[in-house]
């Protein structure tokens, strides 16, 4: 993969721990959604984050960086991004991308995972294709949904969009799903012999979905999600 000088265009807060990364490339890039960018920090120290904005939006790259207390991996390439105004990537990592064959497709997030899926969401709705595409997004609690008022107004404007929320930890004043995000899906489909799944979160998530799902139908080559290369 080639190197690209990016600069930081800015740094904003989405949520406490997560910041949402703007990098302006030298020009534009070429990447699938769904892949991730490698920020460069060292000859041999590359970190792993998924591109939040769709291919077609390529005169940018969006990273939803989450750097909770003593999370270091992640807190020393905002320090760096600040520090010097500048970083360097490479993009077009991770078989994981979308793949448009048809099937309904299930998008599964947990936490910051959710950038994985804004990605591939906003190249389905900017194609045309009105393939049906559910969103399942997990958070401890509604505050850590933090685009979840611009995902339901996607909803309501785009038919073949579906937006589900699930909450770990409601609060009283939440209407929605509670739980854990795969059970939600779960209690959705009981079978997905004919659905494509697509999943980003903690590698234990990932292998809790592709063990239940494909006990339900789910195809394996119909699953798709970068932690599957290490899990």
């Amino acid at each position: 993969m080639s190197e690209i000088k990016c600069k930081v265009a800015s740094i904003t807060p989405l949520t406490e721990v997560v910041q949402k990364v703007e990098l302006t490339p030298e020009s534009p890039v070429e990447f699938k959604a769904g892949q991730y960018a490698m920020v460069v920090m060292g000859e041999k120290d590359m970190r792993p984050f998924s591109i939040a904005n769709a291919a077609f939006d390529n005169s940018r790259i969006e990273l939803h960086i989450g750097a909770e207390p003593g999370n270091s991996y992640a807190g020393e390439v905002l320090e760096r991004m600040r520090a010097d105004g500048e970083i360097t990537v490479n993009v077009g990592n991770g078989n994981a991308f979308l793949q448009s064959n048809g099937l309904p497709m299930v998008l599964i997030a947990g936490g910051t995972g959710f950038s994985y899926t804004y990605s591939i969401l906003q190249e389905h709705l900017n194609s045309g294709d009105k393939t049906p595409l559910t969103l399942y997004w997990g958070g401890k609690h509604a505050a850590d949904l933090y685009l979840a008022d611009k995902l339901t107004e996607l909803a309501e404007t785009n038919e073949h969009f579906t937006f589900v929320p699930v909450v770990e930890f409601a609060c009283d004043e939440w209407k929605g799903r509670t739980g854990w995000v795969h059970h939600a899906v779960m209690a959705d489909h009981a079978d997905f012999a004919n659905i494509q799944v697509y999943v980003a979160g903690r590698f234990e998530m990932a292998k809790v979905v592709r063990d239940d799902f494909t006990q339900r139908g789910l195809k394996v080559e119909n699953l798709f999600g970068d932690a599957f290369a290490f899990i």
